[in-house]
C-alpha cells in the first residue's frame, strides 16, 4: 500500500476520494489548493500525487512543474477530458499516468498501483540494456553500435529505449503514440513511421533490409538482435 498525496479542489470530490482510498488501505492526505498541495508533497514526502488540473489558485500543469523542481514522486493527472490540450502538456511535463473524470476509487486505485510498479520496475532495471552489438545508456542517454557512438534526436533517443526495453516483443504504435509522444488519445501513425525510418538510418538499416528494427505489418515493430548476432 502507499502513501497519497490527492491535490483537488472540489469539496465534494476530495473526501470522497479520501475516504475511499484509506479503505483499500492507502495511507491518504489531501490538499484543496495547488500551494497547499505543494508543501505537503514536500513535507511528507508521499509515494504519489493525484493531481488536478483545475485548481483554483495556481493551474496544475505549473503545480506539477514546480514540484518536479523538487521531487520525482510520480504523478497522475485528475482531468476532466481526455483530449484537453492541457493534459499534454502536464505529461510532456513529466506526469506520469492520467485519469478522467468522473472516474470511480477502484480505477484510481488501479492506475495507483500500476503506476508504483512501473517506478518499482524502473528502479531495478539496469542502467544499461544491451540487445546484440546495440548498447543503450538509459541513465546517461548514450547509444553505442558495434561499439560506435550513435548521435539521436531526444525523441530519437526515447523510442529506442522503449523498444530496447522490450527486446523481441512487438510494440504497437498505439503504444509508441501513448508511451513515447504522451499522447493518450493516439495521434498521427506517420509521426511514428518517420522518427522509425530516422532511427533506421542511424543504426544503418532499412525497413526492406531490417538488422534490429523489423516491421510487422499492421500491428508496430520489433527490436531484436539480428542474426549474425546471436
Amino acid at each position: 500500500m502507499a502513501e497519497v498525496l490527492i491535490i483537488e479542489d472540489d469539496d465534494r470530490i476530495r473526501p470522497l476520494l479520501v475516504r475511499a482510498l484509506r479503505e483499500l488501505g492507502h495511507t491518504v492526505t489531501s490538499a484543496p489548493t495547488g500551494m497547499a498541495g505543494l508543501q505537503l508533497a514536500v513535507d511528507s514526502s508521499p509515494d504519489l500525487v493525484v493531481l488536478d488540473l483545475g485548481l483554483p489558485d495556481v493551474d496544475g500543469t505549473q503545480v506539477l512543474s514546480m514540484l518536479r523542481a523538487v521531487s520525482s514522486v510520480p504523478v497522475i493527472i485528475a482531468s476532466a477530458r481526455d483530449d484537453d490540450p492541457s493534459l499534454v502538456g502536464a505529461l510532456d511535463a513529466g506526469a506520469d499516468d492520467y485519469v478522467v473524470k468522473p472516474f470511480t476509487s477502484a480505477q484510481l486505485d488501479a492506475r495507483v498501483r500500476a503506476v508504483l510498479r512501473r517506478v518499482e520496475t524502473g528502479r531495478e532495471r539496469p542502467a544499461t540494456l544491451t540487445v546484440g552489438g546495440l548498447s543503450v545508456d538509459l541513465a546517461g542517454r548514450r547509444v553505442h553500435l558495434d561499439g560506435r557512438e550513435v548521435d539521436l534526436t531526444p525523441r530519437e533517443f526515447d523510442l529506442l529505449a522503449h523498444l530496447v526495453e522490450r527486446p523481441g516483443e512487438v510494440v504497437t504504435k498505439r503504444d509508441l503514440l501513448v508511451e513515447v509522444w504522451r499522447q493518450p488519445w493516439g495521434g498521427s501513425d506517420k509521426t511514428v513511421d518517420v522518427h522509425l525510418s530516422w532511427l533506421r538510418r542511424k543504426l544503418g538499416e532499412t525497413a526492406a533490409a531490417p538488422r534490429y528494427l523489423t516491421t510487422v505489418r499492421g500491428v508496430g515493430v520489433r527490436l531484436a538482435a539480428p542474426p549474425e548476432a546471436g
